[in-house]
């Protein structure tokens, strides 16, 4: 490693496409585990592509070889609700990347006292944000985005799924063109099910849905934020626009990496 002066002046970073020391993978799945999902997606794949969020839920809780995990990033708690009646047995997975909103935070907390049958997993990058600036260098997240989104997203998430089979994801095909073809139900890098309830939804499904169970809100998504992910890398948008307009703004960036 680089050696880090931490007394200012020149400073030599480490180089940000080598991440900390830790665990930064997903554990494998065995062998039969990996079969029988491949065999899911083979068969199921397609006549999930276009069903409704809750059969998409229920087929999972039937047919899925083990435990699941519902990510939520707290923008909403649709998943969160829907999971609650048809998947009862997931645990609620959000990734805390150190940099979000102090009311994503206040949403998690939320959450987590509203659906208490269901654990909520936090997962937490290698280095905390102090960390981070002391190796890397300051707001790695302005200079290589890339980067800071492998390191406090990715990789998390890639160790949070070891002990699950598959993950429940919150995409939606119109949340814009790098999602318009995403299927229902996939196989992700390492395997395991990547399950997508509401890819069909539109916002107004969501907002719908929402108004409709009382579900708890997140103040922002009535500020501009359609979208929203870490605060250092967000901004609102106008009416019309795309509704990720706001995520990476002024950078030739529209994933974090988590779907890509």
């Amino acid at each position: 490693m680089t050696s880090v002066n931490l007394l200012g002046g020149s400073a030599n970073y480490r180089d940000p496409e080598i991440s900390p020391e830790g665990q930064k993978n997903t554990a494998p799945l065995s062998s039969e585990t990996a079969r029988i999902n491949e065999e899911l997606v083979d068969k199921y794949a397609e006549k999930l592509y276009d069903e409704t969020a809750e059969n998409i839920l229920d087929w999972a809780n039937t047919h899925a070889p083990g435990d699941l995990a519902v990510t939520l990033s707290m923008e909403n708690t649709v998943l969160a609700e829907l999971a609650k009646d048809h998947l009862p047995r997931a645990d609620f997975l959000f990734l805390d990347t150190g940099y979000h909103f102090k009311e994503t935070i206040e949403v998690a907390d939320q959450v987590e006292a509203r659906y208490p049958e269901q654990q909520l997993v936090r997962a937490l990058p290698i280095l905390s944000r102090q960390e981070q600036d002391q190796t890397y260098g300051l707001n790695l997240y302005a200079k290589n985005s890339t980067a800071c989104c492998r390191m406090r997203k990715v990789e998390p998430l890639a160790v949070s799924l070891s002990p699950y089979v598959g993950w429940i994801t919150g995409l939606r095909r119109a949340d814009g063109p790098t999602r318009a073809q995403a299927p229902a139900l996939s196989l992700d890098q390492t395997g395991r099910l990547k399950i997508s309830p509401i890819i069909t939804w539109s916002l107004e499904d969501t907002e719908r849905f929402i108004e409709d169970n009382d579900l708890i809100i997140h103040p922002l998504t009535k500020q501009g934020y359609p979208s929203i992910g870490c605060e250092t890398c967000t901004l609102p948008v106008a009416e019309g626009e795309d509704p990720r307009a706001g995520r990476w703004a002024g950078q030739n960036k529209t994933e974090c990496g988590l779907h890509s």
